[in-house]
This record gives C-alpha cells, structure tokens and sequence, in this order.
C-alpha cells in the first residue's frame, strides 16, 4: 500500500477531528455573547460544521468500501471514524438542546464545562497527528492519559454542576433544561474518550 493512500485515512481522521475542535470554539462564542435573537442563525451556523464532519465520515466509508489494503483493520477505521464523528454531534446538540428549550440566558457553570471539552477536543487533535506514528510513538500514550483525566475532571464538573442546579434554582423548568443541557456536555467529553479509547486498542493489538 502506498504511503499516500495509508495516509488518506489518519489524515481524514486529523480533519474530522479539528471541525470538532471548530465547533467547540463556536459554542464557546455562542456562549459567552450570547443573544436569544441570534439562535437560529447560530443552529445554523454549527450545523454546518457537523454537516462538513459528516461529508468527510462519508469520503472515508465510501474508500473502506473499495480498499483491499488498509493500514489498520477496517472495523478499526470504521470505529474511529464513528468514534471522532460523535464528537462533533454532541458537540452540536448542546446548541440544540439551548435552542430547544429557548434558555435565555448562559449558567456560567455550562462554560467553564465547556472550556473543559475545548481542551479534550485538542488533546484529541494532538493525539490524531501523533497516531500515524503509532507503532513507535512514545507520546500516544501521554495524549491518551490526559484525555482520560480530563474526562475525570468534566465527571466531577457534571456533577457538581448537576447538584449546584437541584439546591440552588427554583425555577422547575430552568431545572429540566439545564440536566439537559448539562448531559450533553458530560456526552461531549465522552466522546473524546471514546476516541482515545479507540488508538489505545490500535496501539494494543498492532505492538
């Protein structure tokens, strides 16, 4: 197999993986100038994003299909792809949980959560540019156990966030709406890990 179509896949990982990266940054600014009136055009603005994402998983299957050779195995490639996918659309239904339940104004808490996803989602890009090196990089390893604890780090967020909301706010709807909002933030973080959790196993079964 020539190194340009080895490189197809890990390359269109790294790509998939920084329109996460993109999104993530853009809920950011959704956030924290956040206006009520600007939601639609923001839905569609993140959606976008995860419409690119998805294009690029299609471009991916659509070549699996016809290989015969592939650098890894092709239930690994699959899952990867499903894998990194997944991050962009949690990432994109946070905004649409928002959306969906016309919340008017941004706990603060939902950001510093977010700032947390921010950095899983770019250990996960610095793992992918690592991950064609896998059979001998000495720094996967490291990637991996920073995602892992700053998924730790967005559990003990969630939770905290989760008990600040049910002894502190009184508003039964602003309750409902924020568990909402608040799960699909931890899912985000899962995501990522699902990722590392994905090259972990590569690295495992090809040493």
């Amino acid at each position: 197999m020539s190194k340009k179509q080895d490189s197809f896949y890990f390359d269109n990982f790294l790509e998939c993986a920084r329109l996460s990266c993109q999104a993530a940054h853009l809920l950011k600014t959704f956030l924290t100038d956040f206006e009520v009136k600007d939601m639609d055009r923001k839905l569609d603005e993140i959606h976008s994003i995860e419409h690119s994402a998805d294009d690029k998983k299609h471009q991916l299957t659509d070549r699996l299909a016809k290989a015969f050779i592939t650098p890894i195995e092709r239930e690994d490639i699959a899952q990867l792809s499903h894998n990194i996918d997944e991050m962009t659309d949690k990432i994109e239904e946070v905004f649409i949980r928002i959306y969906m339940n016309n919340v008017q104004t941004i706990r603060p808490e939902a950001v510093a959560m977010l700032d947390l996803i921010i950095r899983c989602c770019e250990e996960v890009c610095s793992l992918l540019e690592e991950f064609p090196n896998f059979r001998r990089s000495k720094k996967l390893k490291e990637y991996i156990i920073r995602i892992n604890t700053l998924e730790e780090e967005a559990d003990q967020l969630f939770i905290s966030n989760m008990r600040k909301l049910h002894t502190e706010e009184e508003n039964l709807f602003s309750v409902i709406a924020w568990r909402e909002i608040y799960t699909y933030l931890e899912k985000c973080a899962d995501a990522c890990e699902h990722v590392a959790d994905g090259v972990e196993s590569v690295v495992m079964n090809n040493s």
